[in-house]
């Protein structure tokens, strides 16, 4: 009897031993697939499982900035790419996050690229402004979603009520096959520049951009201070051969605040060190330089980036 509980301690002991071995995974928030914030997590995931030890990492698709403030905060998930501006009113509890659901448990790592506002139609729509949208049925995005609140903040901004259009919320993939089969006007997408959805679109569906006029940039502007007046150059997608004018706002890397500085040191450490693999392996034309580590952003950022900035000389706000 004796040696069977020697053998069964034994055998729990080096259970216990194996379970405290492994890695910890940690879960990055990101959107749709077909999206940027889908393609950037992917590949810092597959990178930070090389660069960083004792962690594995997974990217979780999720319906965008709203939900992923919300996961972070609720502790489901670990990192996230979030708008600055909704971050801004999430950790302030302003604005639409008033209630302060969305406000506690992260800091920022990195600024990373600029996301702007994309409405996408059909070329043979005939819409060619935003007041075209008016008894259009028109994708603001998934709910929960970044491209949600902008659409909202630009309709408002327009003088677009929800009864002047039938509003429907659709992720970026559906969207992009309900305008190319024709069940929907127009689809709103804040994203990075070359989106892969409306890459791959523009190349099955003659499609069109439509600006934003002065008057509503001008709102935008004076309402919300993080956004910025933005141009999608010519030929950025297939068929598009003007400019299109928008507005964009940073898009930014947060984290668990309980997350120790190491391992976050090591994440904003890695972004920098590897900024040519994003470049590659995303459609944006990005170049990550420190010394913007912190535009766009008003939060405290979480003490580990903190730490590695601070090592080369880049002071970022910290309480």
């Amino acid at each position: 009897m004796k040696k069977i509980l020697c053998v069964l301690m034994s055998c729990l002991l080096f259970v216990m031993a194996g379970c405290s071995g492994h890695s910890k995974n940690l879960k990055f928030g990101a959107a749709d697939i077909g999206g940027v914030y889908y393609s950037f997590a992917s590949t810092f995931t597959q990178l930070a499982d090389k660069e960083i030890d004792g962690y594995t990492f997974e990217t979780k698709t999720t319906a965008g900035s709203v939900a992923n403030l919300r996961l972070i905060s609720d502790g489901y998930i670990d990192l996230a790419i979030v708008q600055a501006d909704l971050l801004s009113d999430a950790y302030n509890a302003t604005g639409t996050f008033a209630d302060k659901k969305y406000q506690k448990g992260y800091k920022a790592v990195a600024s990373l690229y600029t996301e702007c506002c994309q409405i996408v139609v059909r070329k043979d729509s005939g819409i060619t402004g935003i007041d075209d949208l008016i008894n259009k049925t028109v994708s603001v995005g998934a709910s929960e979603s970044g491209s949600e609140k902008n659409a909202e903040q630009i309709l408002k901004m327009s003088g677009i009520t929800d009864e002047l259009i039938n509003k429907v919320n659709m992720d970026y993939t559906e969207a992009a096959e309900k305008l190319k089969a024709g069940e929907i006007d127009a689809f709103f997408c804040t994203a990075g520049t070359r989106t892969e959805v409306i890459g791959q679109l523009s190349k099955e569906c003659d499609i069109c951009l439509i600006s934003l006029d002065d008057k509503c940039i001008d709102k935008m502007l004076s309402a919300y201070s993080l956004c910025e007046k933005y141009i999608i150059p010519a030929g950025t997608y297939n068929g598009q051969d003007s400019d299109v004018t928008t507005i964009g706002v940073k898009s930014v890397l947060i984290a668990k605040q309980s997350l120790s500085d190491d391992v976050i040191k090591n994440v904003t450490k890695t972004i920098y060190e590897h900024a040519d693999d994003f470049k590659y392996a995303t459609s944006l034309d990005i170049s990550f330089d420190i010394n913007t580590a912190a535009d766009g952003v008003d939060i405290p950022f979480h003490s580990g980036a903190a730490a590695y900035y601070t090592e080369r000389g880049i002071n970022v706000l910290t309480e």
